[in-house]
């Protein structure tokens, strides 16, 4: 009975100080599923599906724009973007799409996005655009803590899965690349020679860490300063088309391109934790889709089929990191930004 009483009374005060509870017991998909971000009911938002793009499910149903979703190493939560408070920020959920709330508490005069998690589950990277907090680039925050670390100048980070490097763009006037930078010494090298791909950016990490896939361009932007609105818009699209999806190893060797140029622009790739698929977003009867490409035989499966779908991030319980709730999210810190 005492037994009893101490644990109600624990979950009383939890209660009292306004901490959700719902972290600790939050549950990762049995299957695999894949986050991805739609329009389909009339604004962005978090669905969640199969990866043959079945039981598609809305996880965030809120007017505001919810995308960019990643699962957390677990599978227990979900990290997305949305701009519910005003401004684009960084939000958390339980995999099921509960107990919404906001991760930092300041607010920023433009906004965090492109959010990915540490493997260890405790830490998160994301991408800043410049504003009072900052410079633009990649930025590094501890779950439960205000205070966020600038990184490396780049954009749209990914971590590797053994926690030393965080892959992200990088970019110049005539181009942009891959690098790899230490998360210890902040030391980093380019992915590929710059000459192998006048374009790269978007990556993604196979579960091993051995491969990575990202959007990738043969094409040097083109010069448009000079030309008149409607000729530099059609030299920008025509190289924009161009872009598609290649597949790399970790030392820059072995690379093929996956997605042929013909069509629409291809682009936000995801490739799945075996390394055998990947996903990306194309262009197709006027409307983006998302695909999965089988690595080996090329072939292609469209996934979704109604309005505007972009983006997708997958779970595999058969390669979920051996990572522990942390005990130390539960703080008054996160309960002070409640669901909205």
């Amino acid at each position: 009975m005492k037994t009893i009483q101490s644990l109600v009374f624990v979950l009383l005060l939890l209660l009292m100080l306004n901490v959700g509870v719902s972290p600790m017991f939050a549950k990762a998909p049995t299957t695999p599923k894949i986050l991805f971000t739609s329009a389909r009911d009339g604004n962005y938002e978090v669905y969640i599906m199969n990866p043959d793009g079945s039981e598609k499910v809305n996880l965030t149903r809120h007017h505001a724009h919810d995308l960019d979703a990643v699962w957390s190493p677990t599978g227990e939560q979900i990290l997305f973007v949305s701009d519910r408070g005003g401004k684009r920020d960084i939000y958390l959920m339980n995999s099921n799409g509960t107990n919404v709330r906001r991760i930092f508490k300041s607010k920023t005069e433009t906004g965090r996005e492109d959010p990915t998690w540490a493997p260890d589950g405790k830490r998160i990277a994301y991408w800043y655009l410049r504003g009072k907090d900052g410079p633009s680039g990649v930025y590094i925050a501890t779950l439960g803590k205000q205070d966020a670390e600038y990184f490396v100048l780049g954009s749209v980070p990914a971590w590797s899965p053994d926690g030393t490097e965080i892959a992200c763009g990088a970019a110049d006037p005539g181009g942009a690349w891959l690098i790899l930078a230490d998360v210890r010494t902040r030391k980093y090298t380019r992915l590929l020679p710059k000459k192998a791909l006048p374009w790269q950016r978007f990556p993604s990490w196979s579960a091993t860490g051995e491969k990575l896939v990202f959007v990738g361009n043969n094409d040097p932007l083109p010069v448009i300063a000079g030309k008149g609105i409607d000729e530099a818009r059609a030299l920008h699209n025509a190289w924009q088309d161009k872009q598609t999806i290649f597949i790399v190893n970790r030392d820059g060797t072995g690379l093929q391109q996956l997605v042929d140029e013909a069509g629409k622009e291809a682009w936000a790739p995801a490739i799945s934790p075996d390394g055998e698929h990947v996903l990306y977003t194309q262009q197709t009867n006027g409307e983006n889709q998302i695909f999965k490409l089988d690595v080996n035989s090329g072939i292609r499966t469209q996934l979704t089929h109604i309005s505007r779908n972009f983006g997708g991030d997958w779970f595999d319980p058969a390669y979920a990191l051996p990572v522990s709730p942390q005990p130390h999210l539960l703080t008054t810190t996160w309960g002070d930004v409640k669901t909205q």
